[in-house]
């Protein structure tokens, strides 16, 4: 069984050489391959041989080439497990065909190790295939591209010398080199690979692109915004790659068990060659049924159920553009029965615009004098409003001034020094909590009519007083409400929306989504927001919740399973998470649900086959006479079934499927 679904020790994983980038992996690819192949050859040359009775030097030693090509690598592997006190199953395959060798049932024993040798190769062919899906994307970004200098003459360099900042041009039908950002040029870029679209885009000044997506018409000045390292296509694969590394709880509870159960089956088959030897019984026969015994009860399938879902569900997500980070979120993501759901940067695109300008009489300060003001004290954030704050002041041309002694406090605002005064930019009903002079009333007021206007409020003040209130809005993601319905449909109740904004706004948004009375949780600061979490955990229920700013980072932490927004996501969020949306395709997430269910089912479904097939032919030994080259065929052939059961999640296919159960 392959090293890089079970883990197992001293097991190599699957050695391909010389396959060329891009491809699947051939066959004969794959040294457990050819090693089964020389094996099979061998015994196919042994058989006839025998059979036809022709002297034993003739075909014995093509039997014994068959031993050993076929069962060296797996008794290697199977010793290397010994030496650190771990009973490997491999080592039991190859215990029993020289069992079956010393009693004169050498083609038995031959036939076990083709067997073995045979599902071996399938399964790491199967594991060879799951890595290529996921190595492919990185062989979508081309290894070369066009790079523009200052002087605007151009060279050739290596995808991966390219830096931020640096400008490159794509041409009509070539491939995007990295990821970043229209500076100039218009065209359609088919970006199916990265968003799934099946329609060319078009791209414009100031438009985002892939690595990896192909130009089709006019040609495009990109400035490259993220190393090769850093791009989407490379976090997809490093992120992946990493998951598969990981191990779900039920897989860990399978080998945890699997241990003290073949210590179990290897005392169970000394008993079952013993006691009919006491009895009177021939040796030959006992040890030929205990041998059987052991192959069909070695837990080969039941290992193998697990893994082989989950990471298929991995890597078909980390397709799709959801970053799943290990199995064990996999398997947890399905149990989700409650979502929990952020506002700015999760129901809306995060990008929020500054639509209102107020200061407020006896200030002293005009429109453009309270938004530089504000932008000063805001340009150390990353909080998406102060990114507006800035974005509007740039905007306008203003100059920003430098600040000193920048403080944050989720869920209040910031505080900055700034030409020597201390200017604090924040939530209104945080900031004016308690106060009652004229010109918090008055800020207040003003504060109060934005909001019922559905805009958020953002209010500044100068060495402590209310100087103005600015007035900003986000645009609702497309996709929001449909996955809230999905959502709600998924786990039999209403998302619950969590947000530090205020309540009219907050409600107004909710409503157009499908959220309304109870689920609707305003005003909260980030442990307010844990609070409210640890509330719907403290009912039974498994919450996921899904946000992307620092102040969410706690209650991402505390829920069941975290969802981040991976564009418009905060660093510490990217981080706290347990899984990505990269691309901020809100309805990907339902699906990630389905698909989690989906490989749940699939290892529940292994877990039968598995238990049907060794119960089955456990019994067959015990109580009549099972002939071991069909025991071995039994007990090989349920391992290889249930190997590419789990596999069938791979396929787009699957990911179609779960968007459908969603919807």
């Amino acid at each position: 069984m392959p090293a890089d679904l079970l883990q197992r020790p001293g097991r190599a994983a699957p050695t391909a050489s010389g396959q060329a980038p891009g491809h699947r992996t051939r066959v004969f690819a794959l040294a457990e391959a050819r090693w089964a192949a020389a094996a099979l050859v061998l015994f196919l040359l042994a058989l006839p041989l025998q059979l036809t009775g022709v002297p034993a030097w003739a075909w014995g030693p093509l039997y014994a080439a068959a031993y050993v090509t076929g069962g060296w690598e797996p008794a290697r592997a199977g010793l290397t497990a010994l030496r650190e006190k771990t009973l490997d199953v491999d080592l039991l395959m190859i215990v029993a065909a020289i069992g079956a060798a010393t009693i004169g049932q050498v083609m038995d024993g031959a036939l076990l190790i083709v067997i073995f040798a045979t599902s071996g190769a399938l399964e790491a062919l199967a594991t060879a295939r799951t890595q290529d899906a996921v190595r492919g994307l990185l062989d979508l970004a081309p290894t070369t591209a066009t790079r523009l200098a200052d002087d605007g003459s151009e060279s050739t360099v290596e995808t991966r010398d390219l830096v931020v900042g640096d400008t490159i041009l794509v041409r009509p039908g070539e491939r995007v080199g990295a990821d970043g950002r229209v500076l100039e040029g218009a065209g359609e870029v088919d970006q199916a690979t990265i968003t799934g679209e099946p329609l060319p885009v078009a791209k414009q000044t100031g438009d985002e692109v892939f690595a990896g997506t192909l130009n089709g018409t006019g040609a495009l000045r990109v400035k490259v915004e993220r190393d090769a390292s850093e791009s989407v296509i490379a976090r997809i694969v490093a992120m992946v790659d990493e998951a598969s590394r990981t191990k779900a709880p039920t897989q860990l509870f399978i080998e945890k068990v699997e241990q003290r159960y073949s210590l179990g089956m290897v005392l169970v088959s000394l008993a079952v060659f013993l006691v009919p030897l006491a009895s009177g019984a021939d040796l030959t026969g006992s040890l030929l049924r205990a041998m059987t015994f052991m192959i069909v009860a070695s837990p080969c399938a039941v290992v193998l159920a697990t893994m082989p879902p989950l990471l298929s569900a991995i890597a078909n997500a980390g397709r799709h553009g959801v970053l799943v980070k290990s199995a064990m979120v996999m398997e947890r993501l399905g149990q989700v029965d409650a979502v929990v759901l952020d506002k700015t940067g999760t129901l809306t695109e995060g990008t929020p615009r500054v639509t209102d300008i107020r200061p407020l009489s006896g200030s002293g300060l005009t429109e453009d004098a309270l938004l530089a003001l504000a932008a000063a004290a805001e340009h150390p954030s990353e909080h998406p409003l102060a990114r507006a704050v800035v974005d509007a002041a740039r905007a306008r041309g203003l100059a920003i001034a430098d600040t000193r002694d920048f403080t944050s406090t989720p869920g209040v605002g910031a505080t900055a020094t700034v030409d020597g005064r201390t200017v604090t930019v924040g939530a209104p009903t945080r900031l004016l909590d308690g106060r009652e002079d004229t010109g918090s009333t008055r800020a207040g007021k003003v504060a109060a009519d934005l909001e019922e206007g559905g805009r958020t409020a953002v209010l500044v003040l100068r060495d402590s007083v209310p100087v103005g209130v600015l007035g900003v809005a986000d645009r609702l993601r497309a996709d929001a409400a449909v996955t809230v319905a999905a959502l709600t449909t998924l786990t039999g109740a209403t998302p619950m929306l969590v947000t530090g904004d205020n309540p009219r706004a907050a409600a107004r948004l909710a409503a157009e989504v499908g959220i309304t009375g109870d689920d609707v949780h305003a005003g909260l600061l980030p442990q307010d927001k844990v609070e409210a979490v640890r509330r719907l955990q403290a009912g039974g229920r498994r919450a996921l919740v899904l946000g992307d700013g620092v102040n969410d980072a706690p209650a991402l932490a505390t829920a069941h399973t975290g969802i981040a927004m991976g564009r418009a996501g905060s660093d510490l969020a990217l981080e706290t998470a347990d899984a990505v949306v990269v691309r901020d395709e809100l309805g990907t997430v339902p699906k990630v649900i389905a698909l989690s269910r989906a490989a749940r089912r699939l290892m529940a479904q292994n877990l039968a086959i598995a238990a049907v097939f060794i119960s089955g032919l456990v019994v067959w030994d015990l109580a009549g006479h099972l002939p071991l080259p069909l025991g071995v065929l039994g007990h090989e052939g349920s391992t290889v079934i249930v190997g590419l059961n789990g596999l069938r999640l791979l396929r787009d296919a699957a990911w179609d499927h779960a968007a459908e159960v969603s919807r």
